[in-house]
């Protein structure tokens, strides 16, 4: 941050290309002193999105109040704190060469310090929910000017998002990265685990707050999340990765998605009537479930609701920055009323960068130049081609908004198996986000708010369930439910959709594309995902997006004014690679 402005943002993994890198951040950290023009001796702050301290001392209770069980978790976690996670002053120090004193916020503080203040809110309430920090869990409260007040907490053990993660697990995901996947997965289901889930796991009060039955859980004393008593209350083990989805899995997946949003609803509500503010402000890994923030904008109370599109750990560097400017400096808050927060914070390459990798590496290329590139690629994009879309700085947060997505035409009715199957290479039920031209939004889709950072689902305008089949496979269920839809890529099951409005003002290319394919086709809605296959992080450089490009089954890559297709390429690079060599030359297998 610079005088209060937040010049740049990146994880780890953009740059060393492991998803979900645990190391010290030292690529991000030189992109970030680089976009800013400065070096550490121009840095005042330093500062750590959770306090070390207090983590450990809330793993320590836990071991000892659960002993003697838990003891090969301790022998796991134990070296890894003592070496390192309590040293964190030193490690920061000695790896950013810094002499001054390296200050803490709060893990939750941080989530709510990166809700509030980049929302366009003078006075906000905010909700922050995720699996824990140092205890917490849960935390509300309400922030005005560039003051924050956490009013109310829970903590450990009794967590909404581990819970989630519990049903992650048990259905056959990875913890940390496959809740989406359960999410997706919801729709397909019945909620009919909704009452053995209150009976036995969770009990809920009318504020929202909760306590878990710790019976069922192993994730205090154990590596794995659940054990032989969720086992018994479920029918059964868990799924086993990478087996075939059976209904009891979309069935529970549904289940804890509806008690899910049941819990962040009511407890909403509470601090509506609590605080009386007419705006929510949400982070926290939970925010990051749309569904449940549909609900919330239509049912909560509040008039407006801003999410983090960076509400996971992430977004946490980010909000302790912001606690240090406003509470530490006590520097004022700029109120942008109705500003856009600029999600386009990561490394960008200039055109004459892309150049030079496209001719140091003998590609093949078109310029076309911005003024005339999106008419042609939407006209691409019309004939059902796929587009790698690269262009400008690289989002912050999980989502591809625009600049490192995969384009392709929303309604064909073959696009959202290909683009699952044969170029993310993962799971066919996997829904698709719509990104659509803001002042057409209501045209298509049943929703009255702003949604810039893809975290909201609505309904799609004019989609009405059809009669029930008998079909089991979802793949046949799907393809039945979008034929009902006009826009069948970006319709799920349930006639819904995770929804991008897109705005001149924050990315004009990518609005201009809409605008031609709109004119094109009459629709103003395009099909986007994240440029990258399963297991990867989202591509980050040109030879990362080429690579990408030339091992799966897009047809076009865009590389700023640069336009590549498969045929402008040798025969050798024109045959795409098989789901089996692509997860080999990706590391997946």
């Amino acid at each position: 941050m610079q005088d209060g402005r937040v010049v740049a943002a990146a994880q780890e993994e953009a740059f060393t290309r492991k998803k979900h890198d645990p190391d010290f951040p030292r690529q991000a950290v030189a992109f970030c002193l680089k976009q800013a023009s400065i070096t550490m001796g121009d840095v005042d702050h330093v500062v750590f999105y959770e306090k070390p301290f207090l983590k450990f001392e809330r793993l320590l209770e836990t071991y000892v109040a659960n002993a003697p069980f838990g003891w090969p978790s301790f022998l796991k976690a134990m070296p890894v704190w003592l070496k390192q996670k309590l040293w964190i002053p030193d490690l920061i120090q000695k790896e950013l060469n810094w002499e001054g004193k390296v200050l803490f916020t709060e893990h939750h503080e941080s989530h709510a310090a990166s809700a509030f203040y980049p929302s366009p809110f003078r006075k906000a309430a905010f909700l922050t929910t995720d699996g824990v920090g140092e205890w917490a869990t849960s935390s509300w409260g309400v922030g005005s000017g560039n003051k924050l007040r956490i009013q109310a907490e829970l903590n450990f053990p009794h967590s909404l998002g581990l819970l989630y993660s519990a049903f992650t697990y048990f259905t056959g995901f990875r913890v940390n990265s496959g809740e989406y996947k359960l999410m997706g997965l919801a729709p397909y289901g019945e909620p009919r685990y909704v009452q053995r889930i209150y009976d036995h796991l969770i009990s809920v009060k009318e504020d929202g707050s909760y306590r878990l039955n710790l019976d069922y859980f192993t994730y205090m004393t154990g590596l794995r999340m659940t054990g032989k008593r969720f086992e018994s209350l479920f029918g059964g083990p868990a799924r086993t990765p990478e087996s075939p989805i059976t209904q009891r899995e979309m069935d529970l997946a549904r289940s804890v998605q509806v008690v899910t949003e049941e819990i962040i609803l009511k407890t909403a509500r509470h601090i509506r009537q609590e605080t009386h503010a007419e705006n929510l402000c949400l982070a926290g890994g939970v925010a990051l479930n749309c569904v449940s923030n549909g609900r919330l904008f239509r049912e909560a109370g509040f008039r407006e609701i801003w999410i983090q599109p960076a509400s996971g750990d992430a977004g946490g560097a980010l909000g302790a920055a912001l606690l240090v400017w406003h509470e530490y400096v006590q520097q004022d808050r700029d109120t942008f009323q109705g500003a856009l927060f600029d999600p386009y914070l990561g490394p960008a390459f200039s055109d004459e960068d892309i150049r030079a990798f496209l001719e140091s590496e003998k590609i093949p290329y078109e310029e076309v130049g911005y003024d005339a590139l999106p008419k042609q690629v939407a006209a691409l994009l019309a004939q059902q081609q796929t587009v790698g879309w690269f262009q400008g700085r690289m989002e912050f947060g999980p989502r591809a908004l625009g600049n490192r997505s995969i384009l392709a035409d929303p309604r064909g009715t073959d696009v959202q198996k290909t683009v699952n199957l044969k170029i993310k290479f993962r799971e066919s039920f996997r829904p698709f986000a719509p990104s659509v031209l803001r002042h057409r939004v209501q045209d298509w889709f049943d929703l009255e708010a702003d949604s810039p950072y893809m975290l909201l689902v609505a309904p799609v305008k004019g989609w009405k369930a059809p009669n029930e089949t008998n079909s089991k496979n979802m793949q046949a269920r799907l393809e039945e439910r979008q034929a009902h839809s006009a826009i069948p890529a970006v319709t799920h099951v349930d006639g819904s959709a995770r929804i991008q409005t897109v705005h001149p003002e924050l990315n004009s290319l990518y609005h201009r594309l809409l605008m031609a394919f709109e004119a094109l086709t009459d629709c103003p809605v395009l099909v986007n995902t994240s440029f990258n296959v399963r297991g990867e992080p989202i591509v980050c450089s040109p030879q990362e997006a080429f690579t990408c490009f030339v091992r799966t089954h897009l047809d076009v890559l865009v590389l700023g004014p640069f336009l590549i297709t498969k045929q402008m390429l040798p025969l050798s690079l024109q045959k795409a690679f098989s789901p089996d060599e692509i997860a080999h030359a990706y590391g997946l297998d």
